[in-house]
């Protein structure tokens, strides 16, 4: 520091950057530190190998982050509560889309919710979402009288109907029924449209289903990455020809 002031006085000063660049490399990091010695600010290699910045409130708890997660190498972005809990990021294995926070899918009910009789399909919930997080979680319950009933969760994205579920429900008691799905062939903002669809395998018996929760979150691990959109996969796949 003291250096720094000394060079302040010279003409021109030398503690100072008017043009050009500053290059920190081979392993070299810039730091800043607060009076109580805690590093608030530091950009460069990180202990763990990686190259990232870090941002840290005065106490010392990390605020903002990009690259600390060595162990997939995605080069994540993780902002953090003052309790040190992560309330921003991006996810670690699917390139497009938000990790943090989950957001909820829109379903609302249909007059067929509850009290439906008959042996074919009907929807009981429908909604239509833009997705923001890779994998889509639901939970159902369904109560069926004498023979029992079936339920199926189909999406349509441009057109295109998908079944990613379909599950029979016991006569005469309830059934829960949860569902983690990732979304193959959807892009960062596409909206879709999610159904959930019953029907009595007796015709003439009562069926009732409720929902009791619908949201989007970040993938769990690499195996949980949904496939790109085609277009997306496309362009992708293209780049890397180009590259190779």
């Amino acid at each position: 520091m003291r250096q720094l002031e000394g060079r302040a006085q010279m003409r021109p000063a030398l503690n100072q950057v008017l043009n050009g660049d500053v290059v920190i490399g081979e392993g070299g990091q810039l730091i800043t530190r607060a009076p109580s010695g805690t590093e608030t600010f530091v950009v460069g290699q990180t202990a763990e190998g990686d190259w990232g910045v870090t941002l840290r409130r005065e106490q010392g708890a990390n605020a903002l982050t990009v690259g600390d997660d060595a162990l997939t190498g995605a080069q994540m972005v993780r902002m953090r509560s003052r309790s040190g809990e992560v309330i921003v990021m991006d996810d670690a294995w699917s390139d497009e889309f938000l990790g943090r926070p989950w957001l909820p899918l829109q379903m609302h009910p249909t007059n067929n919710r509850g009290r439906y009789t008959s042996d074919s399909y009907a929807a009981a919930w429908a909604g239509r979402s833009p997705i923001h997080n890779a994998v889509a979680f639901f939970t159902f319950q369904t109560y069926a009288g004498t023979g029992g009933a079936q339920c199926r969760l189909t999406i349509n994205h441009d057109g295109n109907v998908t079944t990613i579920d379909e599950w029979d429900c016991g006569a005469d008691q309830w059934t829960t029924r949860s569902i983690d799905y990732p979304l193959d062939g959807v892009g960062f903002l596409n909206s879709i449209t999610i159904t959930l669809d019953h029907r009595a395998k007796t015709a003439g018996q009562q069926v009732e289903t409720r929902l009791l929760t619908a949201y989007t979150h970040n993938t769990a691990s690499e195996d949980q990455a949904p496939n790109p959109p085609v277009t997306l996969a496309a362009t992708t796949t293209e780049g890397a020809a180009d590259a190779a």
